[in-house]
């Protein structure tokens, strides 16, 4: 007979506790079990699984036995920063309650290649039905810090912040972005609902950037920042001529983006975006922007190599 398995939303709120406090939102959860969903059962939803999550990997239920206890170390392959540790061990949980997780190092930390990352123990099934999930958070999420490590790096000893972008995988928003902190880089509006970012197809749509900027403070007042986009000093005349509180300097040459650092002469923080990556980020600093943004330190930051072994 098998023993009673941990239940479900049992596991689901010891998961949702070892989370940390800015990962604490539904999407996080509700993320982790469709990543456990699809590599363990041809349904969307775990519970259709039952309460031994383990059984999905069915390569694993035929060839290790019930009672085997295994314990396996998690290492970095790659030099690089860490990102994930609390998922990963949340990915665990849900798969059984009962596997301890010994956490080797911490988000943020920088690593180089046989850093031991993670030991994980307790039934050998759900070790190995966690594991692809678990480094696939990993390796994702500390690609992305590393990354954006990379970019801070560049930029320093300039007064430019690197921020990400909303080019984030579909699902992953607060994930991507927590690794973006976790890379020493900064976050740009998490969505379209908390911050006013007023972009060429609004300007067009309202029919000019005054039209959209004065529509958007008599609808909300000073509730949300307003961030305005222009693509040629002429816009950005007009843009600094209006009470907004950052403007966006798109696609703009280095001579220009010079120009108008020049012109807006600090009145309102300046920041760069299209055609950064990190060729070409430090050079961007260097013209004076207080912000630069590039969707590449989430849409195409490569995966860190992270790897789990058996002993």
């Amino acid at each position: 007979m098998k023993p009673p398995g941990s239940p479900l939303q049992s596991r689901l709120k010891q998961a949702q506790s070892q989370l940390p406090a800015e990962l604490q939102h539904p999407s996080v959860l509700t993320l982790l079990q469709l990543a456990l969903a699809e590599d363990l059962t041809t349904q969307a939803d775990l519970s259709l699984l039952g309460d031994h999550l383990a059984d999905g990997d069915i390569t694993s239920f035929a060839t290790i036995p019930e009672e085997t206890c295994l314990m396996g170390y998690i290492r970095a392959k790659a030099p690089g920063v860490v990102a994930g540790l609390p998922l990963a061990r949340a990915v665990f949980s849900l798969v059984d309650a009962e596997v301890y997780f010994n956490p080797m190092a911490r988000d943020s930390d920088q690593v180089h290649p046989g850093t031991m990352l993670a030991e994980v123990s307790g039934s050998g099934r759900a070790l190995l039905a966690g594991e692809r999930t678990a480094l696939n958070l990993l390796g994702r999420l500390s690609g992305i810090a590393t990354h954006t490590h990379q970019f801070v790096e560049a930029v320093a000893g300039t007064q430019a912040v690197i921020l990400d972008t909303r080019k984030t995988a579909p699902g992953l928003r607060y994930l991507d972005k927590y690794a973006v902190r976790m890379g020493g880089g900064r976050n740009h509006r998490t969505g379209l609902f908390d911050m006013l970012l007023i972009k060429d197809n609004h300007i067009t749509g309202a029919g000019g950037i005054a039209p959209a900027v004065q529509r958007a403070r008599e609808v909300y007042g000073e509730r949300f920042a307003i961030e305005v986009e222009v693509k040629d000093l002429d816009e950005l005349d007009e843009a600094l001529s209006l009470v907004v509180d950052r403007i966006m300097l798109d696609n703009m040459d280095l001579e220009t983006m010079r120009k108008a650092v020049q012109v807006a002469n600090r009145r309102i923080p300046l920041e760069a975006s299209g055609n950064v990556s990190l060729a070409t980020v430090r050079r961007i600093a260097e013209t004076g922007v207080d912000f630069i943004s590039s969707g590449a330190l989430t849409h195409s930051a490569p995966t860190l190599d992270i790897s789990m072994k058996i002993g």
